[in-house]
């Protein structure tokens, strides 16, 4: 029995597979949905690290200089190790100018003196009022009645009062020794020039490290040349040069992440925006102005790691932070005239929305108005897209 015959494909099945087949195929994209949560915006530039207290050592009468013997990171002993010897140059007889002025020197260190003894006993007692503070944030914390942020800010507001301490005992210690020179400058005008005075030792002000020698042969040298300078390389704080446009952000007390400078990340806090800025010529040649500000370290250094003066590191400054704000991916924003937009998936169509948005890190920014939670925009839009198109979505990472 013959096979029966296939029947001929009729101009209507043909006209609806020729559609099928020149109808636009769905563009794949990514999405991501519209949600609320935490956004931090930072500034990151690089700076270096130095030493916060430094002192210049310098000579407090004309004289003869003796070789100097220290080299740097010799470490000093404060009022104990010799900096350097000077053999000072008699004074003329009964000199009334040098006599006058030596007076008037002297009278001027005890003043800077008794100011930095009262600036003690203000840091002291500031501090133990924080410390108090702290013991009471840490049983409230333990108990649940303060958030664990108030209970850092305490224990910040200590570390803080106990850095200006001992920046107010460096200064005793230094207005010391102001005070020592210059009643030898005093003793020096009111020498006979037929009596020899004894070599005068130039003692360490500080207990510190000798950071760097100026002057190391024998040489006849005045008042205030300075020979060396000493310090504590321990006693660090970050110096970042900022641009102007990002330091108007910036405020005492910012968080500050300091990272890249060979070790894991550290917490530290800004403690000073200097209030002039400077012009800087970048690497490129265009001039730029500048802000520095200075951070103080939060967290130790991990066993087996040091840092030291003029060390290079990053920080990342934080400017802005919330909690609790809808945000929408930076993938998923684009430029149309001077207005932010977006895509919104509705369906399986693309439709082009605008929006109105603040806070931006880079990652993500802040939505004012436009979108609400649970919408999705498609991340990194390609060209052929335009309102209406059909799209393909993959699974959200």
């Amino acid at each position: 029995m013959p096979a029966p015959a296939k029947p001929e494909p009729g101009p209507d099945s043909s006209h609806g597979a020729l559609v099928a087949a020149l109808r636009p195929r769905p563009i794949p994209v990514e999405t991501a949905t519209i949600a609320t949560g935490p956004l931090v915006v930072s500034v990151l530039e690089e700076g270096q690290t130095r030493i916060r207290h430094r002192h210049l050592i310098s000579p407090p009468v004309a004289g003869l200089l003796q070789r100097v013997a220290l080299r740097a990171g010799a470490v000093t002993e404060a009022g104990k190790t010799v900096l350097a010897m000077l053999e000072a140059q008699p004074a003329s007889f009964l000199d009334p100018r040098a006599q006058g002025e030596g007076e008037a020197r002297v009278k001027g260190a005890e003043a800077a003196k008794l100011q930095r003894e009262s600036q003690i006993e203000r840091a002291r007692s500031s501090l133990q009022l924080a410390e108090k503070e702290m013991a009471r944030a840490e049983k409230l914390n333990r108990s649940g009645a303060i958030a664990t942020r108030d209970r850092d800010a305490a224990a910040s507001q200590v570390d803080v009062l106990t850095r200006e301490l001992h920046t107010a005992e460096f200064a005793l210690a230094v207005a010391n020794l102001e005070l020592a020179q210059a009643q030898a400058a005093l003793i020096q005008a009111q020498t006979p020039s037929s009596a020899k005075p004894e070599p005068y030792a130039i003692l360490a002000p500080v207990a510190s490290y000798v950071l760097n020698v100026m002057e190391e042969s024998a040489r006849l040298v005045t008042p205030g040349t300075p020979i060396m300078e000493v310090g504590d390389p321990t006693d660090l704080e970050a110096e970042i040069e900022l641009l102007s446009s990002d330091a108007v952000g910036v405020g005492v007390g910012a968080e500050v992440s300091i990272e890249q400078w060979g070790g894991a990340p550290l917490r530290g806090r800004v403690s000073v925006v200097e209030p002039v800025g400077y012009t800087k010529v970048s690497a490129l040649g265009v001039e730029e102005q500048r802000v520095k500000v200075r951070v103080d370290f939060l967290d130790p250094l991990p066993p087996g790691k040091t840092l030291r003066d003029r060390y290079r590191v990053e920080a990342r400054i934080v400017t802005w932070r919330a909690e609790d704000v809808l945000q929408i991916p930076a993938g998923a924003l684009f430029r149309r005239g001077g207005d932010w937009m977006t895509f919104v998936l509705e369906g399986d169509k693309a439709r082009p929305t605008k929006v109105e948005i603040a806070h931006h890190n880079g990652l993500a920014a802040e939505v004012r108005r436009g979108l609400t939670a649970g919408q999705r925009v498609i991340l990194h839009p390609p060209d052929a897209i335009a309102d209406g198109t059909s799209v393909q979505t993959t699974p959200e990472p």
